[in-house]
Formats: structure tokens, sequence, C-alpha cells
């Protein structure tokens, strides 16, 4: 199977060129990507669990969909695209944008927008891409987030954060205390 192409972008999320996946991973070369938070009719945020053959953060806890632009498409497209085919989810129409994270350490370079969409399932998951998905109440991810973030991808603990701050659901508890 031949290696993805990812556009290259500058600080301002302008495209610069293109290069194999690897190479912009090896040298921190700034790239595109999206997250997507899907949420049930009872608040819950489905979260996937990443396969351990994954090149980053492998075995750890993750949004509900999430991947790289490929080379040429927008971020809205990929978003639709990413729920197919990680999730097996159909829409009709790109999901809700949320916010963007800029491209930093935490996230790999990558400009991420975040979207959320509803959904009660269930889910078909690519298993080369996802070990297992679960639905978690939010707290319980603000908690579990708070106190075990190694247990997260880094762009997650970023972006929970930030989700928490835009949407006003809160605050993440105060790992000290009691």
């Amino acid at each position: 199977m031949p290696e993805e192409i990812f556009d290259i972008v500058d600080d301002h999320d302008e495209v610069i060129g293109q290069r194999p996946r690897s190479e912009v991973h090896r040298l921190g070369l700034r790239h595109r990507a999206v997250h997507v938070l899907v949420f049930n009719a009872q608040g819950a945020v489905f979260l996937q669990k990443r396969s351990l053959l994954k090149d980053c953060f492998p075995g750890t806890w993750d949004s509900s969909a999430s991947g790289h632009l490929d080379t040429g498409e927008d971020y809205d497209a990929c978003a639709v695209r990413e729920l197919r085919e990680e999730i097996g989810l159909e829409i009709p129409a790109a999901p809700r944008r949320v916010f963007k994270v800029d491209a930093c350490p935490a996230t790999g370079q990558e400009f991420c927008w975040i979207y959320t969409c509803n959904s009660e399932g269930p889910f078909q998951l690519q298993a080369s891409e996802i070990d297992r998905g679960e639905w978690f109440h939010p707290d319980a991810v603000t908690a579990w987030v708070t106190f075990r973030p190694t247990d997260f991808a880094n762009a997650f603990v970023l972006i929970w954060d930030r989700w928490l701050d835009e949407t006003g659901a809160g605050r993440r508890v105060n790992a000290g205390a009691s």
C-alpha cells in the first residue's frame, strides 16, 4: 500500500507543499487534521481506544473519529470521511465546527478543526484504527483526563480542555482536591 501524502502548511495554515506521512511526522512538519466528538441523546460522548498498531499514541483513548486531511482535501470533507471510515457513521453534510487548534507540539504539529455531531450508534469500528469504543459521560471524561492524562492521546487532552472552555461545559477538576 503506498504511503499517504499530506499537504504541509505554513504557520498560517496555508499549503506550501506535500510530503509522505512518515517524513511529515519524523520532521515535525505542520500539517492538517480533524477531530470529531460524537454525542448521544443522553449527552454522553463516544471515545475510541486507538489500535495498538497505530504509529502515534497506540492504545490510548481519543476523539470519536479523527484523522489527517488527504492532499487537496478540505477540513469539512475530511470530517465526513473520517466519521464514515473510522466508525461507519454516514452523514449528509459536515458536522458542526466548534473551534480550531493551531499546530503545536501537543497536536503533533497539526492544525486541527474540532467538530461535534449527534448519533446514537451503533457504530462499525475500523479494526485497523480502533481497538474499541465506548460512551462516557463528559464529567467522567473530565475527571479521567485530569487524573490519568497519559491514558489519552496528547491532542485529545488539549482538545477536551478547550472543548470545556468553548462550550461552557465546565472546568477540569483540581487534581489536588480531596
